[in-house]
C-alpha cells in the first residue's frame, strides 16, 4: 500500500479510513470531519474487519454510506473514480486507496460490486418517507452551494404537508445556513422554537390571534429547521430528538384549546355546547389519528402516508398543525376565528374517517401479500 499521508488514518473509534486532505468547509465542517460524523451515526452490518474508505476529494450524502453499510465489498463512484467504499479485503482496500490517491477510475478489485451515483436508480429511504437520488460530487469551493443545497433537499421528507413541503424550505434553508455558520446547534434553535410555542398558545388564549399566528409562524419554521440542521451537519441527538417531537406531539390540542378560549375575548365567542364539541371532536381525532398511524406501521411496516399515492397526497392536507393553521388564517381573515376552529374540528373528523378506511382497506389488501410502498 501506498504510503499513507498525515489525513489518511484509521479514525480512532471508527473503521474509517480519510485519504487525501480537503480544506474546502461544507455546513461549517471540514470533509474528514463530516465523513467521521456520519460514520460515527451509522451502524454496519458484518463490521467485523470491515472499513469505510473515503475520498475527501468529494462530499456525499449520508444515505450513501447508509446503503453501504448493508452491502459489504461494495464501492460508490462518480465518473469510475472511487468515493466510498465498505470493505474488508486489504487488496480491495489498497487498489481504491490507490485509484483516489490518482483521482482515477478503479480499476483493480473486479470484486468488488460497483455503484456509479450518476446512473444510481435511487434509494428509498423509510425515514424521509421518499425514494431519493442521493448526491455524491467533487468538493470545490466552486461546488458548495450546490452540495449544501443537495444536501439540504436530501433532509427533507418527502411526504409532508403543503406549507412544509412548499412554503417553508427557502426560508428554512437560509436559516439552517445561518445556524451552520454561526455554531448554533439543533437544540438551541428547538430551545428558541418551544419558547414562541408557548407564546402562540398564552396569544391565541387572550384573543391576540394575529400575534400568536406571527409566533406560530416562526416556530413552525424553526420546527423545521432544528431537524434539518442536525441532519445536515450530522448532529441529531437522542434528546434533541425527544425534545423536537415531544414538542411536535403535545402542542397541537393546546394550542386548538387555545384559540377555541380566545374566540370569546375577541368577540366571536362559541356556544358551550359548541365548545365542548369542537374541544371532544379534536381531541378524539387527534389521538385517534396517531393512533391509527402507529398500528399501520405496527402491522404493514411503514408509514400510512408513503402506502399509496393517494395516501401522500392526503398528507399535504391531512389534519395536522400545519394545515389546521391555514384553516384558522383563512377564517381570520374574514374576522370569523370562531369558524376557524369549528372547521379544524370538522376537517380532523373527516382525515380520521380517510385513515380509518385506509386502515381497513389496508388490512383487506395484505390477505393477497405483504404490502409494499409506491415509493420503494
Amino acid at each position: 500500500m501506498p504510503m499513507q499521508k498525515e489525513q489518511d488514518r484509521l479514525t480512532v473509534g471508527a473503521p474509517t479510513l480519510c485519504i487525501g486532505s480537503n480544506p474546502t468547509l461544507i455546513w461549517g465542517m471540514t470533509a474528514a470531519e463530516r465523513v467521521r460524523r456520519i460514520v460515527a451515526a451509522q451502524r454496519f452490518e458484518n463490521a467485523d474487519g470491515g472499513v469505510v474508505v473515503a475520498n475527501l476529494a468529494y462530499a456525499f450524502d449520508p444515505a450513501w454510506l447508509a446503503h453501504l453499510a448493508t452491502r459489504p465489498g461494495s464501492v460508490l463512484t462518480r465518473e469510475g473514480v472511487p468515493v466510498l467504499a465498505y470493505v474488508s479485503d486489504a487488496g480491495d482496500r489498497e487498489a481504491i486507496v490507490k485509484a483516489m490517491h490518482e483521482g482515477r477510475p478503479l480499476q483493480e478489485a473486479s470484486g468488488l460490486v460497483r455503484i456509479a451515483a450518476e446512473v444510481a436508480g435511487g434509494i428509498f429511504n423509510e425515514q424521509l418517507r421518499k425514494r431519493e437520488t442521493p448526491f455524491a460530487e467533487r468538493l470545490e469551493p466552486a461546488s458548495v452551494r450546490l452540495i449544501e443545497e443537495a444536501s439540504y433537499r436530501g433532509a427533507y421528507k418527502g411526504v409532508t404537508d403543503l406549507l412544509t413541503k412548499y412554503l417553508w424550505p427557502r426560508w428554512a434553508l437560509a436559516l439552517t445556513r445561518f445556524a451552520a455558520g454561526t455554531g448554533v446547534t439543533p437544540n438551541q434553535v428547538t430551545a428558541v422554537g418551544t419558547v414562541l410555542c408557548i407564546v402562540a398558545t398564552i396569544a391565541f388564549w387572550r384573543g391576540w390571534f394575529w400575534t400568536g399566528l406571527t409566533a406560530g409562524l416562526v416556530f413552525m419554521v424553526l420546527d423545521t429547521v432544528d431537524g434539518k440542521l442536525a441532519r445536515c451537519t450530522i448532529t441529531s441527538s437522542k434528546l434533541g430528538n425527544a425534545w423536537d417531537h415531544g414538542i411536535d406531539l403535545v402542542h397541537p390540542p393546546f394550542w386548538w384549546w387555545a384559540w377555541a378560549s380566545g374566540c370569546a375575548v375577541y368577540g366571536r365567542p362559541l356556544t358551550d355546547d359548541v365548545f365542548y364539541i369542537v374541544m371532544a371532536a379534536m381531541l378524539f381525532g387527534y389521538v385517534a389519528q396517531r393512533l391509527i398511524e402507529g398500528a399501520f406501521i405496527l402491522r404493514f411496516g411503514m408509514h400510512i402516508h408513503v402506502w399509496q399515492r393517494f395516501d401522500s397526497a392526503f398528507r399535504l392536507v391531512t389534519a395536522r398543525r400545519n394545515p389546521n393553521m391555514v384553516i384558522l388564517f383563512v377564517a381570520l381573515l374574514v374576522g370569523r376565528p370562531d369558524w376557524g376552529i369549528v372547521g379544524v374540528a370538522v376537517w380532523t373528523m373527516v382525515s380520521l374517517l380517510v385513515h380509518l378506511v385506509r386502515l381497513i382497506q389496508a388490512t383487506v389488501a395484505q390477505r393477497s401479500g405483504p404490502l409494499t410502498s409506491w415509493l420503494a
